[in-house]
């Protein structure tokens, strides 16, 4: 199950849980005055803590590395498409809200919002 390369830039490396090497795939993108930081899993590839399980220790590891104020940031989890016949594979985003309670975290985003963000779609 190999991410197709359409959804990262680069492959960034982080420490997860209990200082594991981990790595997920990468896109920093500007709109509306805001650095969208857009990640995504990359399954097999990634050899320790998810995206998701990394969470914001991976966020402020981001910021740290790239020089990204976490006040001018929007935090984006990508689940690529993996064309799998399961559907829990599909390809879907979420904007994180850190400070959000568990259940109010993760808002899955429409598709023509990302298409905007990663200028697929112009406003």
């Amino acid at each position: 199950m190999k991410v197709p390369k359409e959804y990262y830039d680069e492959i960034f490396e982080y420490h997860g849980n209990w200082d594991m090497p981990c790595a997920c795939g990468l896109k920093i993108r500007h709109h509306d005055n805001k650095e969208y930081v857009i990640v995504t899993e990359l399954y097999q590839e990634n050899p320790g803590t998810s995206i998701t399980y990394a969470g914001r220790t991976l966020a402020d590891q981001i910021c740290k590395a790239k020089g990204i104020d976490p006040a001018n940031m929007v935090y984006i989890e990508c689940a690529p498409d993996t064309n799998s016949k399961l559907s829990f594979y599909d390809e879907e985003y979420y904007e994180v809200d850190f400070d959000a309670d568990i259940q109010h975290k993760y808002h899955q985003m429409n598709p023509d919002t990302i298409k905007r963000i990663l200028g697929k779609i112009k406003d």
